[in-house]
């Protein structure tokens, strides 16, 4: 066998694909690159691991350096190992994904950004590296962890409608849903608490207000919704 210090070794790096959700829209943060390879072009928010860190540190690290946040809800997604993905030479990404309210947070573009730039899914440009591959594996594991696992919590405010919770959902799976039997699901499942409150303002009937159950085991949670029209 040969010795460990005669194997080469690849670069590693953490991509970060962040969702956000606003006016009925599911958006992801992307970074325009100031530097070679894929100058002025579009990519998702990463960095290479530093000898020191941990993967959640890198994270960190990105989030705070390039995009001006921290504290975020992630979840490890997969590992992209093609040998091509980076003209550069042979380099591994362990991707993560975010979910963030983009009311609750600013963003800033660190010095190798040209800009950062809240991205309609539906509308996403060409992306660098394997960046698209990435993006759309996230949005499939989105799309199927949104039945079993409560991510409203960290896409909506405090308080929202059942109607707000409904347009998430339909947004995020990208399809019908029908409203009754959607009510009666998320009522029965305990996911979310009336306040006792109404939405003021509204020409309409004032709807109710609700919050997220933050006693609910995460783990517990499942949702089964027959969807009304595919996509």
């Amino acid at each position: 066998m040969k010795p460990f210090h005669s194997y080469r070794n690849p670069a590693l790096a953490i991509d970060l694909v962040v969702f956000g959700y606003n006016a009925k829209e599911l958006s992801v943060l992307l970074l325009k690159r100031n530097e070679e390879p894929f100058k002025g072009g579009w990519t998702l928010p990463g960095a290479f691991i530093q000898m020191d860190e941990r993967f959640s540190d890198t994270c960190s690290r990105i989030l705070r350096t390039k995009l001006g946040m921290d504290k975020l809800y992630l979840e490890q997604l997969y590992s992209f190992d093609d040998p091509a993905r980076d003209p550069r030479g042979r380099a591994i990404s362990v991707a993560y994904y975010a979910l963030v309210n983009p009311h609750k947070l600013e963003t800033a573009a660190s010095t190798m950004a040209g800009d950062v730039e809240w991205v309609d899914c539906r509308k996403m440009p060409q992306l660098g590296f394997d960046h698209k591959q990435i993006f759309k594996t996230a949005l499939q594991r989105l799309r199927s962890k949104i039945l079993y696992f409560p991510v409203g919590f960290e896409l909506l405010d405090e308080q929202f409608t059942m109607t707000e919770l409904h347009e998430l959902y339909e947004c995020i799976l990208d399809t019908s849903l029908d409203r009754r039997n959607f009510r009666r699901k998320i009522l029965d499942s305990e996911y979310i608490l009336p306040t006792g409150m109404k939405r003021e303002g509204l020409q309409n009937r004032a709807p109710e207000l609700y919050v997220f159950n933050k006693k609910l085991k995460r783990n517990n949670f499942q949702l089964n919704i027959p969807l009304s029209k595919g996509q």
